[in-house]
């Protein structure tokens, strides 16, 4: 299996809860992995994804979250429910707005915590994302001689929105919230309600 650059930034999107928080919500929870993070730390968490097959991979492994099947573009989330909402490379799977409604699930002084992927659109984006391409390229390479994952993660590339795109964006729905340049064309959002 290929590396999962999207693990690599687990311990920061950790760093993001806020204390005292007693819910988390997961949203594109794939296999569980964070999810389960979240769990170790205490919190009740809840994990949904809109792909059967990953719901199926992340209740065999347990650990502690409660997973459903659900479209959250489709599904009526509570208001005001959870401390921590993460969203991790799930985000360009739907409409930016989607932000809106996840703001309204967040109790008071919760958290909503986006890692998400940006399209390379200027030179900026390119040379951010250049040590990124190597490495993707050299895994592509070592990943044709290791055994397929046991689910085939959807994709959606290139992300429909580049990082400007995304800081405008994210500045109109939420405001208040920071935007950070990461690696591997990613981008951490962090709003506090």
């Amino acid at each position: 299996m290929g590396l999962n650059y999207n693990d690599h930034y687990h311990t920061l999107l950790l760093k993001q809860i806020p204390p005292g928080a007693r819910t988390a919500l997961d949203v594109g929870c794939g296999t569980g992995g964070f999810a389960r993070l979240l769990a170790a730390r205490g919190l009740e968490v809840e994990g949904v994804d809109a792909d059967a097959d990953m719901v199926k991979a992340a209740q065999a492994a347990g650990g502690g979250p409660s997973y459903r099947w659900a479209d959250v573009r489709g599904s009526q989330l509570p208001e005001e429910r959870y401390d921590f909402i993460s969203c991790i490379a799930s985000l360009h799977h739907m409409p930016f707005d989607m932000v809106l409604t996840l703001r309204k699930s967040l109790a008071p002084g919760g958290v909503l915590a986006v890692l998400g992927l940006y399209s390379v659109r200027s030179l900026t984006d390119f040379v951010c994302a250049f040590p990124a391409r190597t490495l993707l390229k050299a895994d592509r390479l070592l990943s044709r001689r290791r055994p397929a994952p046991p689910v085939q993660i959807p994709t959606v590339w290139p992300p429909p929105m580049s990082y400007a795109e995304t800081r405008t964006e994210a500045a109109r729905l939420l405001p208040g919230a920071t935007v950070r340049r990461l690696l591997f064309y990613r981008y951490l959002l962090v709003y506090r309600a």
